[in-house]
């Protein structure tokens, strides 16, 4: 899973840096690529809630099997069609992400499948870990590399499974860990909201508008950028064990967001990367802390459906807002306000997040 991740992520983030960028030299507007992505991510979201809340019941090998297929399928129509809505149904249908991070099942259902094989108390260690792990041709190695992951999820261990997948009748996969699921989902789904302005194609586009940036150097960039970003992750380990999860989850999301509002005021290309890759630096301390509290807080026969249910929650957050972001990029005067939108509503979702589980019991990291 390590390996799958890996190669996935770099799938991911290759096509976020150049996806816009390639977008619009097919003709597309800012405004078209813009629904574009939502349309994308919502599509994304109807996957990903499907398949996650089936996988514990039908196998989670087969489920992350059929998501590396839907991968494949939209790198190859993305790659040889111009036609906006072939593309659209490509893209709400298949696997696709704008923004470098995870989308689709498979985070959730390999979350589930960890959790399932390694003990509780270096939970977070793990999944620190596992978050560490010309433009046609990009789009093109997109669509090979899922054919790669279907491969290799073919071989997955049965130890992954449920050992007793009938046990969940709900309809979600979810009974006794609703409450604390759905009050996590609304607070993730704010979250990513406020991400979905500044996915990572957009961040790209506004180097690429505001200083004339050619995507090569992009890729440079947001190629060390996404390193520091992994490193950082490796760090919430030790803060995790000596604060808690939900301390380290909002300590370091904080300074990272206040950055995120710095990085367009800045007045030269060198400082504004200088404080992209602080942001970087710090932004994925939450993210293994994150996953490893959802996995802690319920049963493992509904980790799986949990992970799938938060994760589409992150997913429905970051698909709207591509269109107003898609708006704003359109117009030169207010390329940089989306910045400022992202970095102030995740304060505000970190506040939220302190206030309503800073008091809750502390599982085990």
């Amino acid at each position: 899973m390590f390996l799958t991740r890996s190669l996935r992520l770099f799938a991911y983030g290759a096509l976020a840096v150049i996806l816009v960028v390639y977008l619009t030299s097919l003709g597309l507007s800012a405004s078209q690529t813009g629904l574009l992505l939502t349309l994308t991510l919502v599509g994304d979201t109807v996957v990903s809630l499907y398949l996650t809340t089936r996988a514990d019941r039908l196998g989670r090998r087969r489920m992350l099997i059929l998501g590396a297929l839907l991968m494949t399928a939209a790198g190859v129509a993305f790659a040889w069609t111009r036609n906006f809505l072939v593309l659209v149904v490509a893209g709400t249908i298949g696997v696709i992400s704008p923004s470098g991070n995870e989308v689709g099942p498979f985070l959730p259902i390999e979350q589930a499948a960890l959790a399932q094989v390694v003990p509780a108390a270096v939970r977070t260690t793990v999944f620190a870990w596992y978050t560490l792990a010309g433009y046609r041709v990009v789009v093109l190695l997109y669509a090979a590399l899922g054919a790669v992951l279907a491969l290799l999820f073919t071989r997955l261990s049965p130890a992954a499974e449920v050992a007793a997948p009938g046990v969940i009748a709900t309809r979600f996969g979810i009974a006794h860990s609703s409450d604390v699921v759905l009050r996590l989902s609304g607070l993730f789904a704010l979250d990513s909201f406020a991400g979905g302005f500044v996915v990572q194609s957009f961040a790209a586009y506004w180097f690429y508008l505001r200083f004339g940036v050619h995507p090569a150097t992009l890729g440079v960039i947001f190629f060390w950028a996404n390193l520091l970003a992994g490193v950082s992750a490796l760090l919430a380990t030790r803060l995790a064990a000596r604060f808690g999860l939900v301390k380290t989850m909002v300590f370091t999301h904080l300074p990272s967001n206040i950055l995120l509002i710095l990085v367009p005021l800045m007045p030269t290309l060198p400082l504004a990367i200088l404080v992209l890759l602080a942001r970087f630096s710090i932004s994925q301390m939450d993210v293994p802390t994150r996953q490893s509290y959802v996995m802690a807080v319920v049963r493992p026969e509904e980790r799986s459906a949990a992970a799938g249910i938060t994760g589409v929650a992150r997913t429905t957050g970051a698909a709207i807002a591509p269109v107003f972001a898609g708006w704003m990029f359109a117009r030169p005067t207010l390329i940089s306000v989306p910045f400022f939108i992202a970095g102030t509503l995740k304060i505000v979702y970190d506040l939220l997040l302190y206030r309503g589980f800073v008091a809750r019991r502390q599982p085990r990291s």
